[in-house]
């Protein structure tokens, strides 16, 4: 398992939420409309926006954040830069709270609801993993070290 320098299942799953995240970072800097229309929301055409509607602006930022973000994670897997992926978990269950909350109250779009089990699953894949790395790693009960 150690192929890109990725050394376990926590990292496995660090990587894969990165190489997501930066992916879709791309996505939505080359295509706002292309992002939006994955996330389920309404794409309006440009020349029908109202001269305020600054969405495209707003995508694009978030974009470059989900980039920004892929990186780190892709970056810590390949560290295995472990306190890392243990601080991810809360924040992404955060996360997953709040854009569940905006999505099901109407302060956001229905679509942000799956943004948050996006971020759910990676959390509790990437919590499931650091425990099992951690049995994986402690000796066995009754076994002496040598």
């Amino acid at each position: 398992m150690a192929a890109l320098g990725i050394r376990d299942a926590a990292g496995w799953t660090m990587a894969g939420f990165g190489f997501m995240a930066f992916t879709m970072g791309v996505v939505g800097i080359a295509s706002p409309d292309t992002m939006l229309a994955a996330m389920m929301l309404e794409v309006v055409p440009a020349d029908a926006r109202a001269p305020a509607d600054l969405t495209p602006a707003f995508v694009t930022a978030s974009s470059m954040a989900a980039l920004n973000m892929g990186v780190y994670y892709m970056l810590a897997a390949r560290a295995d830069f472990r306190a890392f992926y243990r601080w991810t978990v809360p924040f992404r269950c955060l996360t997953f709270t709040v854009f569940t909350i905006a999505g099901l109250t109407g302060r956001a779009p229905l679509g942000f609801v799956g943004i948050g089990a996006w971020e759910l699953v990676g959390a509790l894949a990437t919590g499931w993993a650091l425990r099992r790395d951690a049995r994986a790693a402690a000796p066995h009960a009754g076994e002496h070290a040598a």
